[in-house]
């Protein structure tokens, strides 16, 4: 069970960035918005993107309170944002890791060691008390 939990969750975060990006681009390339504001629409996408994934596949979670979780994910989300930049802050700024493979290093661990636990017993986490995922 919890192999495919992390599966799906995995698979959800990038179904996420995915959405992210695609929106961005589509509004900064394709519609010509200015990137900042296009940058934080395609954020804001993916978070609902990876929300509502966790809440209908990956934890099954549908009979939870929806404010409730989202008020937890905006939380678990927040810190995530915090525990990436210091991530990318140590490798990158600290230690001279290049950007990138700083970024793909810390968003892996961030998103195992944290988003996905926090999702999991935190965010979703009535649904195992009535016997979901």
């Amino acid at each position: 069970m919890i192999l495919r939990l992390v599966a799906r969750h995995q698979l959800s975060s990038m179904a996420a960035t995915a959405v992210d990006f695609g929106t961005m681009i589509a509004l900064a390339s394709g519609l010509g918005m200015d990137p900042v504001p296009a940058t934080a629409i395609g954020a804001a996408c993916g978070a609902v993107t990876n929300f509502t994934l966790g809440r209908t596949w990956i934890f099954n979670a549908r009979a939870g309170s929806l404010g409730g979780q989202a008020a937890r994910y905006a939380v678990t989300s927040a810190t995530s944002l915090g525990l990436n930049t210091l991530g990318e802050w140590l490798l990158h700024g600290v230690l001279g890791v290049p950007y990138v493979a700083a970024r793909a290093v810390v968003a892996i661990v961030v998103s195992l060691g944290w988003n996905f636990p926090m999702q999991r017993w935190f965010v979703f986490a009535g649904a195992f008390r009535r016997g979901g995922s």
